[in-house]
């Protein structure tokens, strides 16, 4: 069968549908694209280092780029090709093909065009010393070096070191081109982004999913002496969830065909974990269903390949997104309550519920808890594994790091926060605090006490440019308001309604026995604020300028800031 006429068959098949016939099925869209690119003007590159560096344009009209090696295409990329003056470069690792020639594609560009004049290779970071200090970088929180990301994927624990897989596109700083990136930590709080762990493959782009360790080797995917990490994940074409595995930490082999099947368009973000009381896992993946209904369905599995579906449980419906996204499952304690233990469900929106889980069927007991109050923290996931028996969470922290023209990331992780189970007068509720390990970071300490404040301003005589940690005790028995105001960021609490103010968000919050105790995470791109012994929740994304390091108090009426701890923070990334 000659080119022309392969091409005119896959597009027909393509008109008609692929189920017309066996024969229809082997010209999916991307085989169709194949044929179609193998008659473009094609830039060939023998490969001699580890980089591939692609100019990126911020704005520039995006354009698919096709690699071919041997015939084969194994990488696609919407990108923002510079034509001239490239705002920064993208780094595609293609050391897996040294010594082969690639061959770039990308239709309407013929070999001698400006945007294949820029592209070059590097055995070195060239931006290296540029990295983690520019100005919009979270110097406390988890940001890639280049491009976009989004969800948290994959936390696991595994081989002495913490796995944060993310959302990720390498090529440009907004959403697309859908990896997983990769980066790891020996204390949670230090990370090394080591690159790309999944790509995009026949099945489609790699949406959120989770990974565990394989301690009994269940799945036969290594041994017992070295058991395997699994992770699953969405392929975005097929709608199908996937399977890939590593005996390193580092090298994924995928599972050759798919875990679960489409079950509707959309339906994503597998969550999986080990039930201990049948020796089974189980995953727990969102459905959309008729008229816009949430739902979470249930899977087992003996062996992490072949899954059965044992529950469906219903949320909202349309713009009520209750159990919406990127579910999580896991059993905690109930403090101070020895042997009781509950199930929390939690979606994308950090709504919730509580209640028992019996290896098939989710029973709740209270629901629509909220434990966020903003939208700027979404599709959070916990760690599986954790060597401290912890339950670890990190979100995504949607700030809003590529405002600055030429900038080449965006977007950032939460910092790493405990769960807990708390008994309240309204029952139990979510408790989230930072992890212990964040104190690694305190450096230079104020300790300031019986700080008197009235209707005009006290400005504290701190200035620094360094990440903080405040951790303040406010007394509110003879005041109405009182406004914190950090590097131009003001929180007020109004203890009339009792409510949060901050950055035009609010949220509502009781004092103790008109004590405020908060503790505040200030960095570059925002600030995380937690009270009520973490039950409240509430992270703000706001761009604060670096030469702004006021911190100062006001009170409609005098109070007493009986006690403040200001602790100046290293960054994360030295």
């Amino acid at each position: 069968m000659n080119l022309s006429y392969k091409i005119i068959t896959a597009i027909t098949c393509m008109i008609l549908g692929t189920g017309v016939s066996n024969f229809c099925k082997a010209f999916s869209p991307i085989n169709v694209e194949n044929y179609v690119s193998a008659l473009s003007p094609k830039k060939t590159i023998k490969v001699e280092k580890k980089w591939l560096l692609l100019p990126v344009k911020n704005g520039a009209e995006r354009k698919r780029l096709n690699i071919f090696v041997d015939g084969e295409k194994v990488r696609w990329i919407d990108i923002e090709f510079a034509e001239e003056n490239p705002d920064w470069y993208a780094y595609l690792d293609i050391s897996e093909w040294e010594g082969k020639t690639l061959e770039l594609v990308v239709n309407g560009l013929t070999e001698d065009a400006k945007e294949f004049a820029l592209i070059k290779q590097s055995n070195k970071e060239l931006d290296k010393n540029k990295l983690y200090d520019e100005s919009m970088r979270g110097q406390i929180h988890f940001s890639p070096k280049r491009g976009w990301n989004n969800d948290p994927n994959g936390l696991v624990y595994y081989k002495g070191r913490y796995h944060l897989f993310f959302q990720h596109n390498p090529y440009g700083s907004e959403w697309g081109n859908m990896h997983w990136g990769h980066a790891v930590s020996k204390d949670l709080v230090h990370w090394e982004e080591v690159g790309e762990a999944l790509y995009p493959d026949a099945y489609g782009p790699v949406f959120s999913g989770s990974g565990v360790v394989d301690k009994n080797n269940t799945s036969g995917f290594g041994t017992q002496e070295n058991p395997p990490m699994v992770v699953t994940f969405t392929s975005s074409d097929a709608w199908i969830q996937g399977i890939a595995y590593s005996n390193d930490g580092e090298k994924f082999t995928r599972m050759d065909h798919p875990a679960v099947e489409k079950i509707t368009d959309g339906n994503r973000d597998p969550k999986i974990i080990w039930y201990a009381p049948e020796k089974k896992w189980i995953m727990v993946l969102w459905v959309e269903k008729e008229n816009k209904l949430n739902t979470i369905h249930f899977f087992s599995s003996k062996n992490l390949k072949d899954w059965k579906l044992t529950s469906v449980l219903e949320g909202g419906k349309e713009d009520d997104r209750y159990l919406f996204e990127c579910p999580d499952l896991y059993e905690l304690p109930v403090q101070g309550e020895p042997g009781e233990k509950r199930w929390v469900l939690n979606a994308a929106n950090g709504q919730y519920a509580i209640g028992t889980f019996d290896g098939e069927t989710f029973h709740p007991e209270e629901t629509r808890l909220k434990s966020v109050q903003t939208e700027d923290y979404y599709a959070a996931q916990t760690f599986t594994n954790d060597p401290k028996g912890r339950k670890v969470e990190i979100g995504w922290f949607r700030t809003k790091t590529n405002s600055e023209p030429g900038n080449n990331f965006n977007q950032s992780m939460s910092i790493p926060t405990k769960l807990e189970l708390l008994q309240t007068p309204e029952g139990l509720r979510l408790s989230r605090t930072p992890i212990e390990e964040m104190k690694k970071l305190r450096g230079k300490h104020h300790n300031l006490k019986d700080i008197s404040v009235d209707s005009v301003q006290t400005d504290l005589d701190i200035k620094t440019d360094k990440p903080l940690e405040l951790i303040a005790d406010i007394n509110l028995k003879t005041s109405r308001s009182i406004t914190l105001g950090i590097r131009g960021v003001k929180i007020n609490y109004d203890s009339t309604r009792k409510q949060l103010n901050v950055n035009g968000k609010s949220a509502p919050l009781v004092s103790n026995k008109g004590v405020l105790h908060l503790r505040i995470f200030v960095d570059r791109t925002g600030l995380e604020i937690f009270a009520d012994n973490g039950i409240f929740y509430i992270p703000v994304s706001v761009n604060i300028p670096q030469n702004n390091k006021d911190i100062s108090f006001k009170s409609d009426a005098g109070i007493t800031v009986s006690k403040l701890d200001i602790f100046e923070l290293d960054s994360i990334w030295k």
